[in-house]
C-alpha cells in the first residue's frame, strides 16, 4: 500500500489515525543486523503487519537498531504490538541464525524496552493552538 499522510481507518463509531515512530535495538547494542539477518527481519516485520492488519508506513534497519513508523487500530496497544514484533522476530532470527549466539546471551535478540513517540500530520504547537482556539469560538 502506498504511503498516504491522510490515511485513516474508520470503524462503527470512530475515525482514527494512531501512528507511532518506534525504535528498538539488539541486546548490548550489538551490530548484528547485517545482510541476511536484515532481509529475514524485514520479511518477518512485513508479514506480522500484514497478518495483524497493521499499516507499516516506514521501516528501516541499521546495523544496531530498527526504526518503524506503524499505524495501529485503537483496540491494540503499542506495547502489545511491539511485544509481538520483538518476540516473534527474536524467536525466528535466533533459530535461523545460530551464529548470533556468540554475541547474544540469554533468550532474546532484542534489548528490553523501546523508544516510541506518536506522530501526526499536525505539529504539537499547532495542535495546541487549534484546541485553544476552539474555546474562543464558543
Amino acid at each position: 500500500m502506498k504511503y498516504d499522510k491522510s490515511f485513516k481507518w474508520k470503524s462503527n463509531h470512530s475515525i482514527h489515525r494512531l501512528t507511532y515512530h518506534v525504535v528498538f535495538v539488539p541486546k548490548y547494542r550489538k551490530t548484528i543486523l547485517y545482510e541476511k539477518v536484515c532481509q529475514r527481519l524485514s520479511e518477518l516485520v512485513y508479514e506480522a503487519c500484514k497478518t495483524n492488519k497493521w499499516f507499516l508506513h516506514e521501516f528501516s534497519i541499521k546495523d544496531d537498531h530498527v526504526h518503524i513508523m506503524i499505524q495501529l487500530p485503537p483496540n491494540i496497544s503499542l506495547s502489545k504490538a511491539i511485544g509481538f514484533l520483538k518476540g516473534g522476530t527474536s524467536k525466528v532470527i535466533r533459530e535461523e541464525f545460530p551464529e548470533l549466539r556468540e554475541f547474544l546471551w540469554g533468550d532474546s535478540l532484542w534489548q528490553d524496552g523501546y523508544f516510541a513517540e506518536t506522530s501526526g500530520k499536525i505539529h504539537e504547537t499547532r495542535l495546541r493552538q487549534y484546541i485553544r482556539q476552539q474555546r474562543e469560538q464558543e
